[in-house]
């Protein structure tokens, strides 16, 4: 459109034969003229709505993918701190089939940016790690085994890949979707 009004100012200014026919049809130019100001407005007002529908989804998906990562904090914990009673295990394999859940209701609103995409691969590949140390029937063996580091690697890579989400909320917001209750 901008090409446009570009393209009719510089043959007014060029061309003697367009600036004549402008000046002999007064109606036809206020016409035109008030046609590329509507345009240019709409044009304006549409990238402005635009953007605000950008900032507050980013800010939903940030919130999203802070109750993610506490969620993912709340599953590590509970399998680094297994012991050897069955009530525990069934409480860490609890907390990794919330994780999942979770997972599976973020995955649409996650899925459609690269940088929250990435952040999504990243907590699935968490949650595998955190299936394969529960899988065994001893799991207080692989933890003790060093297994668990796996786990500390990858929480630490889901946090790191949830900075760039988590920098659109302010502290509060941030704190409030991350922290770890107890």
């Amino acid at each position: 459109m901008s090409v446009l009004a570009l393209a009719l100012v510089v043959l007014d200014l060029t061309d003697r034969g367009v600036r004549h026919f402008w000046a002999a049809h007064t109606l036809t130019t206020d016409t035109v003229s008030g046609l590329l100001v509507l345009a240019l407005t709409v044009l304006i007002v549409n990238q402005v709505l635009s953007r605000r529908r950008l900032t507050k989804r980013s800010r939903a998906v940030a919130a999203q993918a802070g109750i993610v990562l506490m969620q993912a904090r709340r599953s590590v914990k509970g399998v680094l701190s297994v012991g050897d009673g069955a009530e525990e295990q069934g409480s860490a394999r609890d907390e990794l089939r919330s994780y999942l859940v979770m997972l599976l209701v973020s995955a649409p609103v996650l899925i459609e940016d690269p940088v929250a995409r990435r952040f999504l691969e990243q907590a699935q590949l968490l949650a595998a790690e955190i299936a394969r140390v529960l899988v065994p029937s001893d799991v207080s063996a692989v933890i003790g085994s060093g297994h668990g580091r796996g786990l500390e690697e990858e929480i630490e890579r889901l946090q790191v890949a949830a900075g760039p989400l988590l920098a659109v909320l302010t502290t509060d917001e941030r704190s409030a979707v991350t922290d770890v209750p107890g």
